[in-house]
């Protein structure tokens, strides 16, 4: 195809959108929503959504028709049970997103939260795990990774036999966390090749790596492997997945889909929208959006 009728062609598609609206304003209603393709598994951070109840949003995403949240403690597992909800990524273990496995003195606190989470977690009859690098400090990245490995080394036996999945979460370093270390999914495929154990994985954020590096379709398609667990947002601002930013959410979990993946994506965007009903909307809509 040459330029001109590339340049064509580009005008027939505007013209068509121009005339019918595009997928973001063509999805279903709530009625429709409920019948899930269930190609991707669906799941919703609670902390993007704690402006209500954990068991209102229980009774939300039952009602959308998917059936985990993300980020949720053992204290609250109780709630999610009471519901038949997954918690599709557990936390609690981690000492905070800054201080992590990349710094010595953090280590014997590490070791024994992970040791006693890995047990909770596996009790409960769940499989994912959060943990996070820490900030530099200083640190070069060889150095920071070589930490990471001396540290989770001793956890990983733990977790294997236990049936537990330690994550590791890609943040950006650009806007949302200055000095992150495990801010390229390079330096995060490295480290699931040096740790060599098929329990510790990559929780590969969207919104974060769209921000330090783009190129994501690509890379997933490329290190999908490494990827256990995968986070939604808006580029810029970390809201709604729609035709207001430079994602186009549906290709992405295509590619996703068709690496054979077969655990959870979870929205994790701060809705722009004022009041509750709006609010549920919002990841109703974000749902259909993802559910190719």
């Amino acid at each position: 195809m040459n330029r001109r009728n590339v340049l064509k062609q580009s005008a027939l598609s505007v013209a068509a959108l121009a005339a019918g609206g595009n997928i973001f304003n063509s999805l279903p209603s709530n009625e429709e929503s409920k019948s899930l393709k269930n190609n991707i598994n669906h799941s919703v951070c609670q902390w993007t959504y704690n402006h209500i109840s954990l068991e209102a949003l229980c009774l939300l995403v039952k009602n959308i028709g998917f059936s985990a949240i993300d980020l949720i403690g053992p204290k609250d597992w109780p709630v999610l049970k009471k519901y038949g909800i997954d918690s599709s990524m557990c936390n609690g273990a981690e000492i905070g997103l800054t201080k992590g496995w990349n710094d010595t003195q953090y280590h014997g606190q590490l070791i024994k939260n992970y040791t006693d989470h890995i047990d909770l977690v596996a009790a409960a009859g769940y499989k994912n795990l959060i943990c996070f690098s820490g900030n530099r400090e200083g640190k070069d990245d060889e150095t920071g990774m070589n930490t990471c490995v001396t540290g989770l080394k001793k956890i990983m036996g733990h977790a294997e036999k236990k049936g537990v999945i330690i994550q590791m979460e890609l943040f950006n370093s650009k806007v949302d966390h200055k000095d992150y270390m495990c801010d390229k999914s390079a330096w995060g495929v490295e480290l699931c090749k040096k740790l060599d154990s098929p329990n510790f994985k990559l929780l590969y954020d969207i919104y974060h790596m769209q921000i330090n590096e783009g190129d994501i379709i690509r890379t997933i398609q490329r290190d999908h492997v490494y990827f256990g667990h995968y986070h939604t947002a808006g580029v810029p601002g970390r809201h709604e997945i729609d035709e207001s930013q430079e994602l186009y959410y549906p290709a992405i979990m295509k590619a996703i889909v068709a690496t054979g993946y077969k655990g959870y994506v979870a929205q994790e965007f701060i809705t722009t929208a004022k009041g509750d009903k709006q609010k549920e909307k919002a990841l109703q809509k974000a749902i259909k959006i993802c559910d190719v």
